[in-house]
Order: structure tokens, then C-alpha cells, then sequence
């Protein structure tokens, strides 16, 4: 055996064959999902361990707080975190049911139902952002220098997905 031979005995002479260097399809749909659900449930679970919320009920709380006058209305929270009607009304009932929100409509347009901030739902966002930016912070950094690179890659599909109306 030559000593060329040695030193490239099983690598693809390919360098496409070789895992990470041209990932198919699949594997990038695979990977995405996985940092997905991975990130989520480890959020979830930090919330609920450490301020008795959902991430699904922070992220509903969040869009409330930063709503005009934190108030939202039940259509706009549930297109902010792409929940079904039902979906988001079954979240902001559980909000409701601890004290976090609450329901009422505006004296103008009694058709709509919105979704108000109580000061204590102020108080339980502001604790649980702390948590949940400090952990997913934590976690995407260890994307180093291919954060803007991976951002802007998913900003770009996100985009060319968006449901036009």
C-alpha cells in the first residue's frame, strides 16, 4: 500500500459525500425540527418550572405587553403566534384563569373580544422574558459567528412561506 493510500482510505473522494458538506434536503428539514422542538420543550419546560406559564402562554402574554395600551385583540395574538382561533382562545382562557389577562371588549366595537394585561401578567411577562432570553440566548449562541449567516437563511425561507392573502 502506498502511503497515499494510507492516509485516504475511506474518505469519499467526493467531498459532497461527506456529512455537513452538501447536506440534502431531508437532512436540513431534520435538523431544523430537531433545534425546533429541542429549543421549545427546553423553554417550555424552564417556564413552567420557574413562573407556571406555557411558552405558548408567555408568547401570548408578550404579544399582549407589547400591543397598544396591552391590549390585543384575540385575531391579532393568534396571527402573532400562528394559532388557530381556537387555539389562542383556549391559551388566553388559561391566562385568565390565573389572574394574567383579561377578557373584555371596547365600548366603540363591541364585536371584538380583547385580551388586557392585569398587573399581575405584567409583572409574571417581565419574570418569565428574563428566563426565556436569557436560556435561548444561552442556546443559539452556540451558533457563533454563523448566527447572522443561519438568521438571514431562515428570514429568507420564512418569507418566501409567508401565506399571501
Amino acid at each position: 500500500m502506498r502511503p497515499d493510500d494510507v492516509l485516504t482510505t475511506g474518505v469519499p473522494a467526493d467531498p459532497a459525500a461527506l456529512a455537513g458538506a452538501a447536506p440534502r434536503p431531508a437532512e436540513t428539514w431534520l435538523r431544523i425540527v430537531q433545534v425546533h422542538d429541542r429549543i421549545t420543550h427546553r423553554v417550555d419546560s424552564a417556564l413552567h418550572r420557574e413562573h407556571d406559564l406555557s411558552l405558548t402562554g408567555f408568547e401570548a402574554l408578550r404579544r399582549i405587553a407589547e400591543a397598544p395600551g396591552e391590549r390585543a385583540t384575540m385575531g391579532e395574538v393568534a396571527e402573532a403566534l400562528g394559532l388557530s382561533r381556537a387555539g389562542v382562545t383556549s391559551t388566553v382562557g388559561r391566562l385568565v384563569e390565573q389572574g394574567l389577562v383579561v377578557r373584555e371588549r371596547r365600548p366603540g366595537d363591541r364585536r371584538l373580544l380583547h385580551a388586557r394585561l392585569t398587573e399581575a401578567g405584567r409583572e409574571r411577562a417581565r419574570a418569565a422574558a428574563v428566563t426565556h432570553d436569557e436560556l435561548v440566548a444561552h442556546l443559539l449562541a452556540l451558533l457563533g459567528d454563523d448566527a447572522a449567516v443561519v438568521t438571514d437563511a431562515l428570514a429568507r425561507v420564512s418569507a418566501a412561506t409567508r401565506i399571501r392573502r
